[in-house]
C-alpha cells in the first residue's frame, strides 16, 4: 500500500492481484486518488480532465455536491440501504420525482421496474418482458449494437470479440443493418420490413426490436428519425414490442432526458442505467407501459434491485431537469464541442474522415484506425482522459461530464487538439521517411 500511496509502481498491486479481464486501467495507466466534477487527480498530485465520465455514468460528475450532501444526511440518519424490493421512504421519492420531473412533462406512461444494478439487467428484463408478452422468442437486433455482457444482451451485442467471450452459441436473435449500414442510399428498415412481410425469408415473427438510437461502443452511429418512426412503425404492424436500450444515451446524454424524445417514438420498454444512478451509483430501471407489466410477484428478482442510495442520488440528480435551463445549456456546450472537431476535420481531412455523435457525445472518425488510440493515448499524457469505439476502434470518443464548467471543456478540448496535432505530424514524419528509406534502397 506504501509503494501506491507514494506513486511508486503504481500498477504492481492492480497488475499482481486483479484479473487479466480488465482493461481502462490498461489506458490510463496511474492511479486515481480524488475527483470532482470534470476533474480527476492521481497519486502523484497530477490533474485530468475527464472526457470519459464513466463510460457515461457521471452525466452529472464526479462527487456532485447537492447529491452528496443528501446521500451524507441520509447515511446519518440511518437511512436503509439494503431492502431487496421492500417498500421504502428513498424509493417512494425517487418514483413520485422520476413521475413528475421526467414522465409527466414528456407525456409518458411506464411502470418501474427494479431489475438489478446494472445496464444488462434492465436489458435481459426488457427481453424476457417482451418474450413474455408476446409468447415469441426470436428478439430483431442490430449490427454494431452493444446491450452488455450477460447472457441474454450478449446475444443481442454486435462485437465479435465480445459475443466470443460468452463461450457458447448466442441464440434467440436475429441482427439486422442498422440505419446507415449500407449507406445512406439504402433504408434499412425497408430491408428489414420485406423480411418481416416474407413468408420465405426464414426469420420467425420475433418478440421485439431491440435497438440504441445512437451506438455507443459500436462507433457512434446515429439513427435518423424517419428510420426510427419506420421501425415503430413495422413493430406495431407485426405486433412486436419496440425497445429502446438508453443505458448510455438516456439522461440527457444525447441532449435531451431520453435520447428518442425529438424522433417523436414512443418505446413499449425503455432501458436505464448508469447515469439514472446520479453519482455513478449502481442503479437500473426498466420502463414498462403498463398494459406489457404482466409479471407475476418475484418472476424476476435480484439481490441488489433495492439500491437505496441510488434512489436517494438519483432523485436529487433528476433536480437538473426541473426546467429547461439544463437542457439549454447541455445544448450550447455540446455546439462547442461540435464546433471544435469540425474544425480539426477540416483541418486534417486526410486523417479524419467524418464527426459522428450528437449531444455530449461526439467524435472524430479516423481512416486509419490505429490513430484514434494513439490520439487518445498523447491526450492522456497531457492530462486527458478519453476512450475509442467503433467495431475497428477508428473512432475517438468524447463523452464529458454534462455539468462540465466551460472553461474546463475548453481547456479539454485544447489538449485533443494539440495531442492530435502531435500525433499527425509524427506519423507523417514517420511515412516521409518510410519513402525515402525505399527510395534510397531502390537507388
Amino acid at each position: 500500500m506504501d509503494q501506491i500511496q507514494d506513486g511508486k509502481d503504481n500498477m504492481k498491486v492492480f497488475n499482481q492481484m486483479e484479473s487479466e479481464v480488465r482493461s481502462y486501467c490498461r489506458s490510463f495507466q496511474t492511479v486515481f486518488t480524488t475527483a470532482r466534477n470534470a476533474k480527476m487527480w492521481d497519486v502523484n498530485g497530477k490533474s485530468y480532465i475527464d472526457f470519459f465520465a464513466g463510460a457515461g455514468a457521471l452525466n452529472y460528475g464526479h462527487n456532485d455536491s447537492r447529491i452528496r450532501t443528501k446521500l451524507i444526511e441520509y447515511l446519518m440518519e440511518d437511512g436503509v440501504t439494503h431492502s431487496l424490493d421492500m417498500a421504502t421512504k428513498a424509493k417512494e421519492n425517487f418514483l413520485l420525482t422520476f413521475k413528475k420531473t421526467i414522465l409527466e412533462p414528456r407525456g409518458l406512461q411506464y411502470k418501474v421496474m427494479f431489475p438489478g444494478p446494472t445496464g444488462t439487467n434492465s436489458v435481459e428484463s426488457a427481453m424476457k418482458t417482451a418474450r413474455k408478452v408476446t409468447g415469441r422468442t426470436n428478439i430483431i437486433c442490430f449490427t454494431n449494437a452493444f446491450h452488455g455482457m450477460t447472457q441474454g444482451s450478449l446475444s443481442a451485442t454486435g462485437n465479435r470479440f465480445k459475443r466470443k467471450g460468452a463461450g457458447l452459441f448466442l441464440s434467440g436473435t436475429t441482427f439486422m443493418p442498422y440505419d446507415g449500414y449500407f449507406g445512406d442510399s439504402i433504408d434499412t428498415s425497408a430491408m428489414l420490413e420485406k423480411l418481416l412481410d416474407d413468408p420465405g425469408s426464414g426469420i420467425d415473427y420475433p418478440a421485439a426490436v431491440i435497438l440504441e438510437t445512437l451506438q455507443g461502443e459500436g462507433g457512434l452511429n446515429s439513427a435518423c428519425t424517419s428510420w426510427l418512426q419506420n421501425v415503430e412503425r413495422i413493430c406495431r404492424k407485426h405486433q412486436m414490442l419496440l425497445i429502446v436500450d438508453d443505458v448510455q444515451m438516456g439522461c440527457g446524454r444525447t441532449g435531451t432526458f431520453f435520447s428518442f424524445e425529438e424522433s417523436g417514438i414512443k418505446p413499449d420498454i425503455v432501458c436505464l442505467s448508469k447515469s439514472i444512478g446520479g453519482y455513478g451509483l449502481p442503479l437500473a430501471l426498466t420502463l414498462i407501459k403498463p398494459e406489457h407489466d404482466i409479471w407475476n410477484p418475484g418472476e424476476h428478482n435480484g439481490t441488489f434491485r433495492g439500491n437505496n442510495l441510488g434512489f436517494v442520488a438519483a432523485a436529487e440528480a433528476l433536480r437538473y431537469w426541473e426546467s429547461d435551463e439544463f437542457q439549454k445549456d447541455i445544448k450550447r456546450k455540446s455546439d462547442v464541442i461540435y464546433t471544435c472537431l469540425s474544425k480539426q476535420a477540416a483541418d486534417y481531412p486526410e486523417w479524419i474522415s467524418e464527426i459522428k455523435g450528437t449531444g455530449f457525445i461526439q467524435g472524430m472518425s479516423f481512416r486509419e484506425p490505429e490513430m484514434a488510440s494513439k490520439v487518445c493515448k498523447e491526450a492522456f499524457r497531457n492530462g486527458l482522459i478519453m476512450e475509442t469505439s467503433g467495431p475497428f476502434d477508428e473512432v475517438a470518443k468524447l463523452m464529458p461530464p454534462l455539468t462540465i464548467e466551460d472553461e474546463v471543456l475548453k481547456k479539454g478540448l485544447a489538449v485533443i487538439e494539440e495531442a492530435l496535432k502531435k500525433v499527425i505530424e509524427s506519423e507523417e514524419r514517420s511515412k516521409a521517411k518510410t519513402i525515402a528509406d525505399k527510395v534510397e534502397v531502390k537507388v
